[in-house]
């Protein structure tokens, strides 16, 4: 496997994400404007939520977002469940097991659509290549995990035909230029940030294996919240929508947004965003289901929520 001289470029960036992550959750706001918690890893599909907050003013009514940052799924995962956030942008599967605990979330919109590559060493040049290899993903729950499998049975391989580790994403580029996997799968900007420090390439992109979409983060909000705060909530989620259409412009201004919350190169980000939409943020039911039908396949879920059960598109208008 090929071997990179850039590892301390590779070592800084991941430390820079992971400090970035530090943040921890504030208290009441001094100013006594009506607050909204959310959490949200630094990545590139999280950008409508970092949009609505560059442009609250615009998008609500007096009241605040206040974005809190986690360094990984499980600790976001464990402030939505116990209400200390009033929702997240979270890997859609992680949320609808939490759902299927009888966790009370609903998920109201997507994150982002496509953006998922699957990255290989340069010496990787199909997936049979992969054979006693090390493939890393985020989480066993998610889309990346799901994604490995789609491509494995494509080619006749078994799941297990692979060596499969869960890695934190920044770690991954540095991981993939030294040696220790052969391929990684995870959300971005860590996919165009391994193309653009020659770490590896491109063997494959999510769009290649699921019919219309790979589901992959969604935005979830807490049902007390959105009980307890009706008009907040939707004047909220509607302000996202709007600016998830901003996140994809590739301006001064929307570079400057993504940055504000991700230490990236603007080659980085401007292939990152090349690889992923924002316009139609709606959860459709054909993709859900089949997400649904896959993670009880893999055995992932024994009865994952229904779309009826965990979908809430009243924050839409209705299509005509």
């Amino acid at each position: 496997m090929k071997k990179s001289h850039k590892l301390s470029s590779y070592m800084l960036i991941s430390s820079l994400f992971l400090s970035a992550c530090a943040t921890p959750v504030s208290g009441p706001d001094d100013n006594e404007n009506e607050v909204i918690r959310l959490g949200h890893l630094p990545i590139t599909h999280a950008a409508p939520l970092y949009f609505t907050k560059e442009f609250e003013e615009e998008y609500l009514d007096g009241a605040e977002i206040e974005l809190i940052r986690f360094g990984s799924w499980i600790e976001l995962m464990d402030a939505l469940n116990a209400g200390r956030i009033d929702g997240a942008s979270v890997l859609f599967e992680l949320a609808m097991k939490a759902k299927e605990r009888g966790i009370g979330i609903s998920a109201v919109a997507l994150g982002h659509r496509e953006g998922n590559a699957i990255m290989a060493a340069h010496d990787v040049e199909s997936p049979a290549d992969l054979a006693g290899e090390t493939v890393a993903i985020p989480h066993t729950l998610s889309a990346h995990n799901l994604l490995l499998d789609e491509m494995l049975k494509r080619e006749g391989m078994d799941y297990d035909d692979v060596n499969v580790v869960e890695m934190p994403p920044p770690e991954m580029p540095s991981a993939l230029s030294e040696g220790r996997i052969s391929s990684y799968i995870v959300a971005e900007p860590f996919g165009a940030l391994g193309v653009t420090l020659d770490t590896g390439h491109v063997l494959h992109q999510s769009h290649e294996f699921c019919p219309n979409n790979c589901l992959c983060c969604a935005l979830v909000l807490r049902d007390d919240f959105m009980e307890d705060s009706p008009e907040l909530a939707e004047q909220f989620v509607k302000g996202y929508l709007d600016a998830g259409e901003r996140a994809g412009e590739q301006t001064e201004e929307s570079f400057a947004a993504h940055k504000n919350y991700l230490n990236v190169t603007d080659e980085a980000l401007e292939l990152s965003l090349d690889w992923i939409s924002y316009d139609n943020l709606k959860i459709y039911e054909t993709e859900y289901e089949f997400l649904r039908e896959r993670l009880i396949e893999m055995g992932l879920a024994d009865d994952p929520p229904s779309y009826e059960d965990f979908v809430d598109l009243s924050y839409f208008e209705e299509e005509t």
